[in-house]
């Protein structure tokens, strides 16, 4: 029976660009480390929320604590909001499957050996930029790309990627930003013309009734945010979509996001993955739960190219396509310890 024995946490700035600011969690037991991150939720000021969550609950619940499997541990995952229990809950499958030899991804029950990769462009003042920004992502090789959109900002830009690549997956993700009023409802309906795999969060959170009654209007699948196992089921039960994002930072991590797919895959529902944060690791986690069978779109696992490396190999497409670590236990990637303690603005140990 493993036993944890220390809890580290780092809260990590990118070194330069945008800066971005993520919480990395390194749990020791006898004879491994594992490591897990989350994006500091809200911004760089996020952090210090989950970091208390981590610091104060999680971690003092994990020392010493005798544990069989990872989904033993989710009653202290449970002590903090998702974005930290996501960051626990990656790092003990990271420490148990290295403590095993095992892969990340056989643990898990992926049986892929490959990651087909999206990617996602965000708005653009100019469909110029738009269209230069999804002909980047294609040439890089991604099949799948999410288009933000906004009231305002939505059929332009899809007319305009579709027309200039008739064949890409292409999913709109709408931020929650529309209503079931008949403008917002005539602009969604038109949206489903250009045969979107998908259209992501198109209603506020919570109210699934109205993703129901837009799924019957639409061809195109819709994608309801989802943050628990609860909230899943009771969009299965309304037919409230056909398509689910899994992001490991929304559902909590590595466990709920596993049963969140199993019971997508189940219903017959579209899937696929995000990673979370900016240095690798959560990526990594992504790449993982993206070998699973269920996961039938192209998935956002991917670094930004030409950024700074934290793992070894880089989570990083060659011609839209990322390999599955089977060779190597746990995540499958080197973690560069000594980078990571050396642009750390604060660390915690336990």
């Amino acid at each position: 029976m493993p036993r944890i024995e220390g809890c580290d946490a780092f809260r990590v700035a990118m070194p330069r660009g945008r800066r971005p600011v993520s919480v990395l969690v390194r749990l020791a037991g006898d004879d491994a480390v594992g490591w897990g991150e989350m994006a500091a939720p809200g911004g760089p000021d996020g952090a210090a929320d989950a970091w208390a969550d981590i610091e104060e609950r999680m971690g003092p619940a994990l020392i010493g604590l005798d544990w069989d499997r990872p989904e033993d541990v989710s009653a202290a995952a449970d002590l903090g909001a998702r974005e930290a229990a996501a960051a626990i809950d990656t790092a003990c499958w990271d420490l148990w499957c290295r403590t095993r030899g095992l892969p990340l991804a056989h643990a898990l029950g992926g049986t892929r050996t490959s990651i087909v990769t999206g990617a996602r462009i965000s708005p653009e003042p100019a469909l110029d930029t738009v269209t230069a920004r999804v002909n980047r992502a294609v040439g890089a090789g991604h099949t799948r790309v999410t288009l933000d959109v906004r009231p305002g900002w939505d059929i332009e830009p899809v007319r305009a990627i579709r027309q200039a690549y008739p064949a890409l997956a292409l999913v709109a993700d709408a931020g929650h930003a529309y209503t079931e009023s008949a403008e917002h409802l005539a602009v969604l309906e038109g949206l489903d013309a250009y045969e979107l795999a998908a259209i992501e969060r198109p209603f506020p959170p919570g109210d699934l009734a109205a993703h129901a009654r837009l799924q019957l209007r639409v061809g195109m699948a819709v994608a309801p945010a989802v943050g628990d196992l609860e909230a899943l089921d009771a969009a299965l039960s309304l037919d409230a979509g056909r398509a689910l994002h899994l992001r490991l930072d929304r559902l909590g991590g590595l466990t709920a996001a596993r049963s969140a797919h199993d019971l997508a895959y189940a219903a017959g529902w579209d899937v696929w993955c995000s990673g979370s944060g900016a240095f690798g690791i959560g990526q990594a986690a992504a790449v993982a739960l993206a070998a699973l069978p269920g996961c039938t779109l192209p998935s956002d696992v991917t670094d930004p190219a030409g950024g700074p490396v934290f793992v070894t190999p880089p989570v990083r497409s060659s011609g839209g396509v990322v390999g599955v670590p089977l060779t190597q236990p746990g995540l499958g990637h080197e973690i560069d310890e000594t980078r990571i303690e050396r642009l750390a603005t604060r660390r915690m140990r336990l």
